[in-house]
């Protein structure tokens, strides 16, 4: 399973800063157990290598600060996790350069970089830098023994204390431990993150049925009152209507009259689909060509932001079973808040693919003002806006209609930088077509 946008999510962020800090241990670390060492074998603190460890630990310390500063300043996330942990096998190699190069106990470094690189950026993370300590320790390896750089401790070259062949077969076992880290930590990251991800979403979904649950009752209770009155208002105001001339005040007080009696009607409508979505109509459908529909519809509506770009990532092999209005009415609504969202300039993503266990995640993302902290667990409420001309249903009703086919929906907000809206629904096969000989 591909992870598209997991750089984009605020934990991508969140993650890079505990890694920051296990550093600056790391580094405090190796700086106190020198001491202790140098201190019990009664060596000088600034001798050989405690000294060159010493200007290690200075320099993590050091360019942790830099991380720590791009971080809050630049958005370039991803290329900082790389730069991060690429840099790290550098200082790994050097640690161990230092240490004794064949003979140094801190080969396992590299393992301990593969796997939070895998907990940073997956699979591929894992196993670009799995390469890159490969080689880099072979290199050094190799170089020393054929006497191109000269061990740091002035100890004898490794030609002349160790075969060949022992050598390539270090190489190769360094080589193996490596990749088979990283192709373990890696699966094991993605389902963890994907896991924790379905966890997340299923929690927070379960509460807010159980809070929605309590108003179901009350809801269609308050349509079934509402809707005859309106109709008969309506119906009422229609044949007052024709007695009256047209253009006259009568006439414009009664055209006032029917649009909001309108209104009303489009404002029950929404509160019967919220209480109780009919599935009458739902069908299989693969949602790629129904989501590029929708998107080509919001893109010539005219009261659209067209300074927004839109981005899709869709699998097109995805089918889940739905009413196709239903869906429509999800993306819409979701494609609706995210542009309105953005004031100027600005970017909607939209994602589509596989998850575990037959389903499939949708994702929208924008780049707008984001969600502020105190709206968090009121957004999914009937009837909450922050808009003045908003009826607060249209997240109410996305959330109903997901619950309705078995979905779940979940939303990560950094105020300032924008939303990610992730549905999680079931998927169903694809029929494979079959051709008649």
């Amino acid at each position: 399973m591909k992870n598209y946008y997991f750089q984009d999510s605020p934990d991508f962020s969140i993650q890079i800063k505990w890694i920051v800090l296990s550093r600056v241990v790391f580094a405090i670390l190796l700086i106190v157990s020198c001491l202790i060492f140098s201190s019990g074998e009664n060596l000088s603190f600034f001798s050989q290598p405690f000294l060159s460890l010493y200007n290690i630990a200075a320099f993590i310390l050091i360019i942790s600060i830099v991380y720590l500063i791009w971080l809050n300043k630049f958005k370039k996330r991803l290329i900082l996790a790389y730069l991060q942990t690429i840099a790290d096998t550098f200082i790994v190699t050097a640690i161990i350069f230092v240490t004794g190069s064949y003979d140094s106990i801190f080969t396992f470094l590299y393992l301990v970089v593969i796997i939070y690189t895998s907990m940073l950026l997956l699979q591929k993370g894992s196993l670009i830098i799995a390469t890159i300590s490969s080689l880099q320790y072979g290199v050094l390896i190799e170089m020393e023994y054929y006497k191109v750089i000269t061990p740091f401790l002035g100890q004898y070259y490794l030609s002349n204390t160790v075969d060949e062949s022992h050598i390539i077969y270090r190489i190769i076992i360094v080589m193996v431990a490596c990749f088979a880290v990283a192709s373990l930590s890696g699966i094991l990251a993605l389902q963890l993150k994907g896991a924790k991800q379905d966890l997340k979403i299923t929690q927070e979904h379960l509460k807010r049925v159980e809070k929605m649950a309590a108003m179901d009752e009350m809801i269609s209770g308050i349509v079934h009152e509402i809707k005859n009155p309106l109709a008969s208002l309506s119906g009422s105001i229609q044949l007052l209507r024709e007695d009256a001339k047209p253009g006259s005040y009568e006439d414009k007080l009664m055209q006032i009259i029917l649009r909001e009696t309108n209104r009303l009607k489009n404002i029950v409508d929404d509160i019967r689909l919220f209480a109780k979505p009919r599935t009458d109509n739902a069908v299989e459908m693969k949602i790629a060509d129904t989501i590029e529909e929708t998107v080509e519809l919001f893109l010539n509506d005219p009261e659209r932001n067209k300074q927004i770009n839109f981005n899709m990532n869709l699998d097109k092999n995805i089918c889940i079973f739905i009413d196709p209005a239903h869906f429509t009415q999800i993306l819409w609504n979701l494609l609706k808040n995210a542009a309105q969202s953005i004031k100027d300039r600005g970017e909607i993503k939209i994602y589509l693919k596989p998850s575990r266990n037959n389903r499939v995640y949708l994702t929208v993302k924008d780049t707008g003002i984001g969600i502020t902290k105190k709206d968090f667990s009121h957004i999914f409420d009937p009837f909450y806006t922050t808009k003045p001309d908003g009826t607060g249903l249209g997240l109410s009703i996305i959330h109903r209609l997901v619950d309705t086919y078995n979905g779940m929906i979940d939303f990560e907000s950094t105020p300032g930088k924008g939303t990610i809206f992730t549905i999680l629904l079931n998927s169903t096969p694809v029929k494979r077509q079959t051709t008649k000989s």
